[in-house]
């Protein structure tokens, strides 16, 4: 498994890199950094819980 770029609507916002058996998500954008470091079974989870987090968020806390 290799490093893979994470996108939010069409932004890139983060990456994903094999840690043991699972990806740690590392944030590049202060609107997902709550994520950072936090590890994940797969790329599709990653995007489902920036989906999340975003969705939490007040819209203007939201925008990217």
């Amino acid at each position: 498994m290799q490093r893979q770029v994470i996108e939010y609507r069409g932004e890139p916002v983060g990456i994903v890199v094999p840690d043991a058996d699972r990806l740690k998500f590392i944030a590049v954008k202060f609107h997902v950094i709550d994520l950072d470091e936090q590890l994940f079974s797969s790329a599709d989870e990653v995007r489902s819980a920036i989906r999340d987090l975003v969705n939490r968020r007040p819209e203007s806390a939201a925008t990217p």
